[in-house]
C-alpha cells in the first residue's frame, strides 16, 4: 500500500519563522498596535485570520483583518528570494521518495510565497502535491489541511506520518488521525509539541534524516 509522507513548511523545512514573526509585528505596529513578539511566535502556523484574531482579540476592527495581512505579506516578500531551507530538507524529501513515501506539503502558504518556499527546499521532484491555503476552507489547527493532503496522496490516515513544528501542526495531524513527528527547529520546546500529539521529536530534518530507520518512517 502506499504510505503519505506529509510536511508542514514554514519552520518545518524552511527556516522562516522568525522572519514571520519580525515580518507580522512590524504589520501591527503600522496599524497601531503593540503585539508582543514571543505572542506572535505561539501563533506562526496558523492562517492568517486566526493568527489576527488570536492576537488581537475578538474585540478588534474586523475590517483591519485584510490590511494587516496584506501588510504582513508584503513585508515578508522582500525575503523570497532569499528564504533559507532547514539544514536537509531537500534530502529528507528525497530519501522518502526513494523509498517510496508519497511526499505531500500542508501549508497555510499559497501562490508566490509557496512558490519561493518550494525553490528553498529544491526537491521538486520528490514531492507529489501541495495542499496549500487556497485548497481549504479551514487552516490548522482544524484537521482539513491534512485530509486534504492525505486525499491528494491517495493514502487513509494509518498510512501516513506528519512532520511539522508547531502545536498547530500536532493537533491537525492528531485530528486527521494520522501519526505526528515534531521537530525544535521552528523554536516550539518539546513538551508543547508532545502534548499537542507528537509521538517523536527530532532536532530538525538533518536530524530525522539521520534517525529515519528508528524514526515513525522506519517502524509503519
Amino acid at each position: 500500500m502506499e504510505r503519505a509522507a506529509v510536511f508542514d513548511v514554514d519552520g518545518t523545512l524552511v527556516d522562516t519563522n522568525h522572519l514571520h514573526v519580525v515580518t507580522w509585528w512590524e504589520a501591527f505596529r503600522q496599524a497601531g498596535h503593540t503585539v508582543p513578539m514571543h505572542s506572535i511566535h505561539r501563533a506562526v502556523g496558523l492562517g492568517s485570520e486566526d493568527l489576527v484574531a488570536r492576537l488581537l482579540g475578538e474585540g478588534r476592527k474586523k475590517e483591519q483583518d485584510a490590511e494587516l495581512s496584506a501588510a504582513h505579506k508584503t513585508l515578508y516578500g522582500q525575503y523570497f528570494d532569499r528564504l533559507p531551507a532547514l539544514r536537509d530538507a531537500g534530502r529528507l524529501l528525497r530519501r522518502l521518495d526513494h523509498e517510496g513515501w508519497t511526499v505531500v506539503l500542508a501549508t497555510s502558504a499559497s501562490g508566490p510565497e509557496l512558490s519561493a518556499l518550494r525553490r528553498a527546499i529544491s526537491a521538486e521532484d520528490a514531492i507529489t502535491a501541495t495542499a496549500s491555503a487556497e485548497d481549504v476552507q479551514q487552516g490548522k489547527p482544524a484537521p482539513e489541511p491534512v485530509e486534504q493532503a492525505l486525499e491528494l496522496a491517495g493514502v487513509p490516515p494509518e498510512r501516513a506520518v506528519l512532520v511539522g513544528d508547531t502545536v498547530w501542526d500536532m493537533k491537525a495531524g492528531s485530528r486527521a488521525g494520522v501519526r505526528c513527528v515534531g521537530v525544535l527547529c521552528g523554536g516550539i520546546p518539546r513538551a508543547d509539541l508532545e502534548e499537542a500529539g507528537a509521538t517523536a521529536v527530532y532536532d530538525d530534518p538533518a536530524h530525522l534524516l539521520a534517525c529515519l530507520a528508528d524514526s515513525p518512517f522506519g517502524t509503519r
